[in-house]
């Protein structure tokens, strides 16, 4: 099975290097293999600023204020083939939106590498996108870390 993993690259105070794509494709597919998804999966990856995310945050969400990660999930019937990309036979997972600024600063923040951070924000997303949500019951919180850490566990990125 074959995933797609689009990138778009809307800010410039981070470069976006061939290795931070083939991280954040190598993290959005060992999520899904962690998930046991199944199938060919598209997603795009948007990289923006700070600047940018507010615009986002405040259009998509009603805040108005920047964050790091934001995820637009495509959802529909389990049995639907709405989401399939016809060009590909893919199913359309969603959007990531990740502020590289943001990533950064935080990396610093929690005494890690801005590798753990970005690698952090993409499982994350991708549980989003996947249908899970940390912020609707400390159990659900609680999954969602595990399953974080356990995706970045076994892929080697630790929080040094």
């Amino acid at each position: 099975m074959r995933h797609y993993i689009l990138f778009k690259n809307r800010q410039d105070e981070e470069p976006v290097s061939a290795e931070l794509r083939t991280l954040v494709k190598a993290v959005i597919y060992e999520t899904l293999e962690y998930e046991d998804f199944g199938r060919s999966a598209e997603v795009s990856v948007t990289f923006v600023n700070d600047a940018g995310m507010r615009i986002i945050n405040q259009r998509y969400r009603g805040v108005d204020s920047a964050t790091d990660v934001l995820s637009f999930p495509i959802i529909s019937d389990e049995d639907s083939d709405s989401d399939v990309d016809s060009s590909n036979g893919a199913v359309m997972l969603g959007d990531i939106v990740i502020s590289l600024e943001r990533a950064r600063r935080q990396a610093a923040e929690y005494g890690h590498s801005y590798t753990r951070e970005v690698a952090f924000l993409t499982v994350h997303s991708v549980l989003h996108l996947l249908g899970y949500d940390h912020l609707t019951s400390e159990a659900d919180d609680a999954d969602m870390r595990r399953r974080q850490d356990a995706v970045l566990e076994y892929m080697g990125i630790s929080r040094k």
